[in-house]
């Protein structure tokens, strides 16, 4: 939704295409622009004014010259709405003759309206005589296209900035990938001063946005009870004096002003509700308006105009799924947009329960189960669908995997097990060191739970993953044996320690944040750790006995393409039944309709040969 409120940009995509509509928001208004974006996939958009749209779009590839292996790339075009001529926003660094430097931006521009003018700031990746990259801050003037260098931070290891409403840095966060040291910069006039620091071995905090006031600094930083799996908003003045945000502490997201980029509000996720918090009791009550015109659905805020009068909600419903909805407080009125997926039948939407079970030890498991619309719920064919990340979590509503599995007649279990965010620290570090053990029982505990209530078949189970619940689908065969009948693996690691070499060598060298991160995970010492065998499918093919599939997008950047060759590679050598379908241009999130469709429908054809629902 524009500043406005009077136009409206709608991503629609049709199979690969993807178009971009810019059309009047009033009832029947026209389509002022539509503009072909192809196959290239869509990373962004936001509204610099109401003339000017800048679009955010995603390329993977390898650079000549660059370590690492391929890497998704961000470029950025602003679309003038009034003559429909689209332009690079940052062609590269324009300010100097002699600088080096690439035309991709590596995070969301920020917009700034200075002077009546929209302003956009990126942050770039320049080069030093000696080849060094390092973050560089740049300012674009839409009207010329001219970029010219903010700030270079003094410091190659800065990794974001942040600039306040009038288009100046305020503040800049920096890492340091070896040590784990963070530090939290502000400017002052003589120049840039550290305020904080602290050592944060598993990644950088970064800069979550400008405060209450508009010109303090805000982190999201750990709640001060070690145990909680939380974090508090914290605000820093240019002094460096520092509060902590009221009620912060239960915010699962932030929520900024549209025109100032301040801290209004927040985002909670209790239980399976979804609340919204506002400091101002008037943007309260009218959120409130809102949700009472929806009853049954969880609405969620898509977009608004900068007087926060005029809103886009997406509805959730339990009977007839995802929905845009267009609400003018002004008019007291609410109008339909569009469903989020066309022609979506009553039979594709099925009933989501919010359940609970007990793994082996005792530990309470939080799950989704998802039950086949129109089937009576006992001896029911199950697919297990576990979440990647994975600290991480599902949430209530519409999900279109499980959705399109049971949709064929299978209840689909989601579970939510130790490891997962969003139900305390003591649960997520439950999960430190059980990869393929207690997070891999929690899956199959849930198995023998729906079993002994009758409303499911254990002996027609499947399991099914994306990324580390690929991981999941594939330990389930070679580790967790007997539970399941086959599985499939979109995106899964199978062999531990070279994902952990290629995650060293994109990053030039094992001591950084993300491989920290896994080995928490994984409970091994090092990328060499003799432990992580044990644990690795691909090196224990020889002992699946039920059909695997691999799916895995070969632009994936996240999880390499070469994990699942591995894993091939290894069911091959042990005469063991496999079939790998390779995702041509595909990521690790499945960016595209049409490869959603085409992992779909060669997952189904999967279980349905070897778990038949019927």
């Amino acid at each position: 939704l524009s500043p406005t409120g009077d136009l409206l940009a709608v991503s629609i995509t049709n199979g690969e295409e993807r178009t971009l509509l810019i059309r009047e928001s009033k009832e029947g208004g026209k389509v002022v622009r539509a503009l072909k974006l192809g196959t290239t996939k869509f990373a962004d958009m936001q509204w610099a004014g109401d003339n000017h749209l800048i679009v955010t779009l995603a390329t993977t590839a390898g650079v000549i010259g660059l370590k690492g292996g391929k890497r998704e790339w961000w470029q950025a075009f602003d679309i003038d709405i009034a003559t429909g001529k689209q332009k690079q926003v940052f062609k590269g660094d324009t300010s100097s003759p002699n600088a080096e430097s690439m035309n991709v931006i590596l995070d969301r521009p920020m917009i700034r309206i200075i002077e009546g003018e929209p302003t956009v700031f990126v942050e770039g990746l320049r080069f030093d005589p000696d080849g060094v990259g390092s973050d560089t801050l740049y300012k674009i003037n839409l009207k010329s296209g001219f970029s010219r260098a903010q700030d270079f931070g003094g410091d190659s290891l800065a990794d974001e900035w942040l600039v306040n409403a009038k288009g100046e840095p305020m503040a800049q966060s920096v890492y340091d990938q070896k040590t784990g040291l963070w530090r939290l910069k502000l400017r002052r006039d003589r120049g840039w001063v550290t305020v904080e620091q602290e050592t944060l071995p598993m990644g950088s905090r970064g800069l979550a946005g400008i405060g209450r006031d508009g010109v303090s600094t805000l982190i999201a930083t750990d709640s001060e009870d070690p145990k909680e799996d939380r974090l508090i908003l914290r605000e820093y003045a240019p002094d460096g004096t520092k509060t902590d945000v009221p009620g912060s502490a239960d915010f699962n997201s932030p929520i900024f002003a549209p025109d100032t980029h301040a801290l209004i509000g927040g985002v909670t996720l209790v239980g399976d509700e979804t609340r919204y918090t506002f400091f101002d009791a008037k943007l309260q009550a009218s959120w409130k308006s809102v949700l009472k015109a929806f009853p049954g659905s969880h609405v969620y805020l898509e977009s608004w105009s900068d007087d926060r009068r005029k809103f886009v909600v997406m509805l959730d419903s339990p009977t007839t799924g995802m929905s845009y909805v267009f609400v003018d407080l002004d008019a007291k009125a609410a109008r339909w947009l569009t469903d989020s997926y066309r022609d979506l039948p009553e039979s594709g939407l099925s009933e989501v329960k919010s359940i609970t079970y007990k793994a082996a030890d005792g530990l309470d498991i939080p799950a989704y189960l998802t039950l086949p619309y129109g089937k009576d719920p006992k001896n029911l064919p199950l697919v297990v669908l576990p979440h990647g990340g994975p600290a991480v979590r599902d949430t209530p509503g519409f999900d279109w995997w499980a959705q399109a599995i049971a949709s064929r007649g299978y209840a689909v279990l989601q579970p939510q097990y130790r490891g997962s965010a969003g139900y305390g620290w003591d649960f997520k570090a439950k999960g430190f060191g059980q990869w393929g053990k207690a997070m891999q029982t929690d899956l199959s505990d849930g198995v023998r739970f729906l079993a002994k209530q009758g409303a499911i078949d254990p002996k027609r189970v499947c399991i099914v993953g994306g990324s580390y619940g690929g991981y999941a689908a594939l330990a389930g065969a070679a580790i967790d044996k007997g539970v399941y009948r086959c599985a499939v693996s979109v995106a899964g690691v199978s062999d531990l320690k070279a994902m952990l070499q290629s995650e060293a060598d994109s990053l030039n060298g094992s001591r950084n944040a993300p491989t920290r991160y896994w080995l928490r995970f994984m409970g091994a010492d090092g990328v060499k750790d003799p432990d992580l065998t044990a644990i690795s499918p691909a090196k224990l093919a020889d002992r699946i006995e039920i059909p695997v599939m691999l799916i895995h997008g070969k632009d994936d950047t996240i999880v390499p393409f070469k994990q699942s060759t591995l894993m091939a590679d290894a069911m091959k050598k042990a005469g063991k039944p496999y079939e790998l379908i390779a995702l041509e241009g595909e990521d690790h999130n499945l960016a595209r309709g049409a490869t959603r469709l085409q992992m779909l429908t060669a997952t189904i054809g999967f279980l349905e040969k070897n778990n038949p629902p019927n």
